[in-house]
């Protein structure tokens, strides 16, 4: 469902409205039970989805997508109308790398118009033959799901069921003639219908068109007090018709107002969800490519984005939880990972006008492995509309003794819009938790990377990262920001004692934002109790990074231990080359223009639309040979006609060319007015001294506005 226009300062505005049943702002304490000894299975990480939450490739970035563990994305048909991104098929490269699992395809949004024009179901089944041909050709095929309509109760057949369910059939039969192996998705009503899901169910088991994904939206505010409802009821419909349980997509959830972007509304849906184990897309209320304002300025996190980071860093099963109330705003999951000896609980949720509140979150069915004390480390993080979030901080860190397996966390203060995060560790912690310090122990691990929680001694934090050692694979991966773009300071500090079979000095791999970068250099330490810190210099953008570091070789050159990271600022050398400046070429209908947004009050537009429409910086001075960073200061406000529902923003890309090389394409997110500037960064490989830097888009369309370019060495 799309809504009225919603500007981002409306959104900001609007998040902080109250939106959920009153509560007491002094009420007595309230209790969210955990029962880490009662599994609920597998995490499916369901939750995170999204509608038009990608806009082009790199919009958002690829960072800000893969560090969240996203499932599910529902995107516009092939070469559709009805928005000028989202394209599912130009989208699916990138959601793919950052480990997406199903790209739902809104067949409908092949139309222009919302709602969609009706121009009867042969003119729907053309356009259906031509959108599945260009699936059934796309190297991605396997990971498509067809949704033939969206909200069909409102659109086309309002008060024509029977119509739906013929048509259904037909576009169906259509779709798998052509892709037998076709995954289908419906029906799509704008809510939950029980009546008309039975008999759409009753009608596809007969003619043998039943969907393989079961779709409906949750955007009112019966989700709050009447999901669980919904979800039984359709499971007991099946049974009753005698059909195997589908997986559902709620391929639309949240209100127009009220829920994107505020952690502590979000993790309603997080949590329902990941207990019925079902996905679910966030809708599409204000603008494509930002992950449903989870994104800012395309890599910068707002405060509800690290609600999803810390539901993908769940690992291990679910357990079950308990809140004060099935149907109330205090909600949250849990999940235990005995390999990992943690456990880990997200909550949140009370009625924002009501300022604060306190709960006890009592932890039931203690492991052995956590011990009879158990440390716990409370981190929160607030809303913060669409403007990027300071991240988390720490609330509250302790030591719990267990009685009957049992410990009970009490908290006090929390805010309404916020969501927290309790990690609870095995009493080994030798220091405070700080929040600019990325302790490894709860880093993501990959491979043979453990915590064991051992008898070691002289780590920060709770513990650190093993199993390097006679390993190729381990890896531990932070997620950090960066405050500006620039060059930080990455300060590893790790341990190298001895270590049969390897060398003193040792190395591993460091990878940035899915790149690797550099191998870092590690020298030996005296001891596996004795720790040392090595600096790296690197170039980061603004916002969310992942800093990767890896094991990489044959031998045990990278058998190391990882206690954590430190990220500072750091000073190295930026070249600047202003647009305007009478060194460069300017081709076609380019031309300088006067703002005084723009640094040094000019800027150069009118790139593109046309091969020989261009920009070329001359004397771009580098160094030496290498890759460095190209920060791009630009502005986009370019916007499609007036769309009743979303602001249809266009994500202009430019044609970049270094030194008259190969066309590197690069999409610029829309800043949203003609005199924001943002940056965006492309990597660019220059050759030792002078060097030249074209931008240009022979197609119709233009390349953003170029205010200024900036020249880094990726290492400093």
């Amino acid at each position: 469902m799309r809504s009225r226009h919603i500007t981002a300062s409306a959104l900001a505005a609007a998040v902080l409205a109250a939106s959920l049943p009153a509560t007491p702002a002094h009420a007595a304490p309230s209790q969210f039970t955990v029962d880490l000894a009662a599994s609920t299975g597998a995490l499916r990480y369901g939750a995170t989805g999204f509608l038009y939450g990608l806009g082009d490739e790199g919009i958002p970035t690829e960072t800000m997508l893969a560090a969240l563990k996203p499932q599910v994305t529902a995107q516009k048909a092939p070469d559709g109308l009805q928005h000028p991104n989202g394209d599912a098929l130009k989208i699916a490269p990138m959601f793919k790398r950052a480990g997406g699992r199903d790209i739902q395809i809104y067949m409908q949004d092949v139309y222009q118009q919302w709602p969609y024009e009706n121009l009867g179901i042969t003119d729907y089944l053309a356009k259906v033959d031509t959108m599945t041909r260009k699936v059934v050709a796309d190297p991605y095929r396997s990971s498509y799901v067809y949704v033939p309509f969206n909200e069909p109760d409102q659109i086309w057949y309002a008060g024509n069921l029977n119509g739906l369910l013929a048509d259904w059939k037909s576009v169906f039969q259509k779709i798998r003639s052509i892709d037998p192996s076709a995954r289908i998705a419906g029906p799509g009503f704008a809510a939950y219908r029980s009546a008309d899901l039975r008999a759409f169910l009753t009608y596809a088991k007969a003619n043998n068109v039943l969907p393989d994904v079961m779709a409906w939206h949750e955007l009112g505010d019966d989700f709050y007090t009447s999901w669980q409802q919904h979800f039984d009821d359709y499971r007991a419909i099946e049974t009753s018709l005698a059909i195997s349980a589908r997986p559902i997509t709620i391929n639309e959830y949240g209100r127009s107002s009220g829920d994107l972007g505020v952690p502590g509304n979000l993790v309603q849906f997080v949590a329902k969800f990941e207990a019925s184990k079902v996905d679910g897309c966030l809708a599409y209320w204000t603008t494509a490519g930002g992950l449903n304002d989870l994104v800012t300025r395309n890599n910068q996190a707002t405060g509800a984005w690290w609600l999803y980071q810390w539901y993908g860093a769940l690992t291990g099963n679910t357990v079950a939880v308990t809140p004060p109330s099935p149907s109330g705003s205090l909600q949250g999951l849990a999940a235990l990972d005995a390999s990992k000896k943690q456990a880990r609980v997200i909550l949140g949720g009370n009625n924002p006008a009501s300022g604060v509140y306190d709960t006890n979150v009592v932890v039931r069915g203690i492991p052995a492995f956590l011990g009879s004390t158990v440390h716990a480390t409370v981190w929160g993080v607030d809303a913060s509309g669409t403007n990027p979030s300071a991240g988390p901080y720490v609330v509250k860190e302790g030591d719990f003794t267990a009685s009957g397996g049992q410990v009970t966390v009490p908290l006090t203060g929390l805010k309404g819009q916020s969501a927290y995060h309790v990690i609870l560790t095995p009493d080994r912690d030798l220091t405070t938790a700080v929040s600019s310090r990325y302790e490894a122990e709860y880093a993501a691990l990959g491979g043979t990377a453990k915590v064991t929680y051992g008898t070691n001694s002289g780590y920060s934090g709770t513990y650190f990262t093993e199993g390097y050692g006679a390993s190729s694979t381990a890896s531990t991966g932070f997620v950090v920001t960066a405050p500006a773009d620039g060059y930080y300071n990455l300060a590893l500090r790790y341990a190298a004692g001895p270590y049969t079979g390897a060398p003193a000095n040792r190395s591993v791999r460091l990878r940035v934002n899915g790149a690797d970068l550099t191998d870092v250099s590690l020298p030996g330490t005296a001891n596996w109790n004795t720790w040392n810190t090595v600096t790296t210099k690197v170039y980061l953008p603004a916002g969310i990074n992942r800093i990767d570091y890896r094991a990489f070789a044959g031998d045990d050159r990278d058998a190391v231990n990882l206690d954590y990271l430190d990220l500072s600022a750091a000073t190295g050398v930026v070249s600047a080359y202003e647009s305007e400046s009478v060194s460069n070429t300017l081709s076609g209908t380019s031309v300088v223009v006067s703002d005084t947004a723009a640094s040094g009050g000019r800027y150069v537009g009118w790139i593109g639309a046309g091969a020989g429409n261009t920009l070329r910086f001359n004397g771009v001075s580098a160094p030496a040979a290498g890759r460095y960073r190209l920060v791009v200061s630009y502005a986009n406000a370019e916007v499609v006609g007036e769309h009743a529902y979303n602001n249809n923003i266009v994500d202009r890309y430019a044609e970049i060319s270094v030194n008259g090389g190969a066309v590197k394409k690069a999409f610029f997110r829309n800043t949203l007015a003609w005199n924001t500037y943002r940056t965006a960064i492309v990597d660019v490989d220059l050759v030792a001294g002078a060097n030249t830097i074209t931008f240009g888009n022979a197609s119709s369309g233009f390349a953003p506005n170029i205010d200024r370019i900036q020249v880094a060495a990726v290492l400093g």
